[in-house]
């Protein structure tokens, strides 16, 4: 299944049905009076989070959405019967942005959150709403009120605890292989990542977090430069950030720069997230090599440095256990103040 993050799409709610004009007709009866029912409710367009997706792709080739008309109304004051709503289904993370791409409308970030972003026209009165003591054969109806009508960008962000970042062939696809059962394409040039790549990490049976591979950084990534730095809002969620930094290619140093660099351009709160520094590939590096680009990495970061081989699968474990030790602290924070919001409310 091919994999897309954003798509333009134009939606449009039900207008309302019409009142009539109608009276009383029946036999044996002299004055009957005007009894034209009201027009029913124009659909809504809802937007609803399910966990069964996980890409756009759908709204490639189904990009209008249009809600009925709502009934019009009948003699004997019958209300016109209400249109049916569409429920819009997409993946859990998606935001919804106006056509200007900047404004916020929705944020569907949990599985069932439902959010109605065009509601449905109003139905029109018919003639006996009118009805008043001096006005008693009124023979005004209303026409149903218009729905809404919008352009809107869905942009998906996907769910995850921990993102992966680092430069192309810095063995992120091949470290998500190996810690999860996720199975991405692996080779020995740039960019075979092409779009993110999501795999659980189990550390026991109580112990588990989301980890979000995204497609490698280069030097001017947020001016467009290789794949751009488009696939970077798939990590604005994330707890932490696992940086992998490629320890056989040479200047570490400069490499780790050059993704800070790509993150403070972006922006979205990315450079302030706790980042947990990798050094990677140790089985390709003698000791000493070892040993000094390790020491400058750390004097340059201020950070600890970390190092494993996800090949040879030395220092994986500290790694997963270092991660899973921030997002545990993280989920812990939030529920916390899920819980403070809910006693103030």
């Amino acid at each position: 299944m091919k994999f897309l993050d954003q798509a333009k799409i134009y939606v449009r709610s039900g207008d309302g049905g019409d009142g009539v004009t109608a009276f009383r007709r029946e036999k044996y009866i002299e004055f009957g009076g005007p009894d034209g029912g009201k027009g029913g409710r124009g659909g809504d367009i809802i937007f609803e989070a399910v966990d069964n997706l996980n890409t756009l792709i759908d709204f490639r080739y189904t990009q209008h959405f249009r809600a009925r008309k709502g009934g019009n109304g009948a003699g004997s004051d019958r209300t016109g019967a209400a249109a049916q709503d569409v429920v819009i289904q997409v993946p859990i993370g998606t935001q919804i942005m106006d056509d200007d791409r900047e404004t916020l409308l929705a944020d569907l970030d949990k599985a069932g959150k439902r959010i109605v972003l065009c509601k449905g026209g109003d139905g029109g009165f018919g003639n006996a709403h009118y009805k008043t003591s001096t006005n008693r054969a009124p023979r005004r109806s209303d026409k149903g009120w218009p729905g809404e009508e919008r352009w809107v960008w869905l942009r998906l962000k996907l769910i995850a605890d921990v993102g992966l970042v680092g430069l192309p062939n810095a063995g992120k696809s091949t470290f998500l292989s190996v810690v999860s059962a996720a199975r991405p394409k692996i080779a020995d040039y740039p960019f075979t990542t092409l779009h993110p790549q999501l795999g659980v990490v189990r550390l026991s049976m109580t112990e588990e977090f989301v980890l979000a591979d995204i497609p490698g950084l280069i030097e001017g990534a947020h001016e467009g430069h290789g794949l751009g730095d488009r696939f970077l809002g798939h990590v604005e969620r994330c707890a932490v950030l696992l940086h992998l930094i490629d320890g056989a290619a040479g200047d570490v140093v400069e490499a780790w720069r050059t993704i800070r660099t790509e993150l403070d351009e972006y922006g979205g709160g990315l450079a302030d997230k706790p980042e947990i520094i990798v050094l990677n590939k140790a089985d390709a590096m003698t000791p000493q090599q070892l040993s000094g680009r390790k020491r400058a990495l750390e004097k340059a970061s201020g950070s600890k440095v970390m190092v494993m081989s996800g090949v040879a699968r030395q220092g994986v474990d500290e790694v997963l256990r270092a991660l899973y030790d921030v997002v545990a602290a993280a989920r812990a924070e939030r529920l916390e103040n899920a819980e403070t919001d809910d006693s103030e409310a």
